[in-house]
């Protein structure tokens, strides 16, 4: 991460680590936080709960999966940030879930860049209209945006798609900032076209399955 970020001229300190323990045991994400790698993320909502009881105050935790409206009570309020909001009926109930905590839920919009009809994610043209919807409501941010690219393509252009978005957007809507792209096997790719926020899973623990 720290050598594409500089490769390009950006400050290593721009780009921020999620550890993704989907998969991992507690005891793991456990030695992460003991190592000083705070930010966490799931993609499921009883493995966020499980691990968030484990390992007790302290850590930021960050929901990265597709999140069904009937688990997002379990999910807000306990989070630091949403980064998979790609419809506005799923803003409508984290706004409403957020308000009875009295608090205020930061999310990212995903968007299916990548046009992959696998992948989670508003369509790129109906994005500046969610973000503009989301940022409505009382009891939700809209900090960024968040995309998955295809499998087993050069990620490069959807990643540059989504920059180019970002940009566009930010003349409208300067809270939006942060761009959550890039996993294990195209991280240096994502830092190189302006991730803020990065996914990493088994390029921190190893291989799942292996707990290593």
């Amino acid at each position: 991460m720290d050598r594409a970020a500089v490769r390009i001229g950006r400050s290593p300190r721009a780009v921020s680590l999620v550890a993704v323990t989907k998969g991992f045991d507690a005891e793991v994400a456990k030695a992460a936080v003991a190592a000083g790698q705070l930010d966490l993320g799931e993609s499921r909502a009883q493995e966020l709960i499980a691990k968030r009881q484990a390992l007790g105050p302290g850590v930021r935790w960050h929901f990265i999966g597709r999140l069904q409206r009937n688990k997002v009570r379990d999910v807000v309020g306990g989070v630091s940030l949403i980064h998979s909001v790609d419809r506005l009926r799923l803003a409508e109930e984290i706004a409403d879930q957020a308000q009875r905590f009295g608090r205020v839920q930061r999310v990212l919009v995903q968007v299916n860049a990548g046009e992959d009809p696998a992948k989670g994610g508003c369509a790129l043209e109906a994005a500046r209209g969610l973000v503009a919807a989301v940022r409505s409501l009382p009891g939700i941010a809209c900090e960024g945006l968040m995309t998955v690219p295809p499998m087993r393509t050069d990620p490069r252009p959807v990643f540059a798609r989504l920059r180019a978005l970002r940009d566009e957007l930010r003349s409208d809507f300067p809270e939006v900032q942060h761009l959550s792209m890039g996993m294990s096997g195209d991280v240096q790719v994502a830092v190189e076209e302006g991730a803020t926020i990065v996914r990493l899973g088994e390029a921190v623990f190893g291989a799942r399955g292996s707990q290593a």
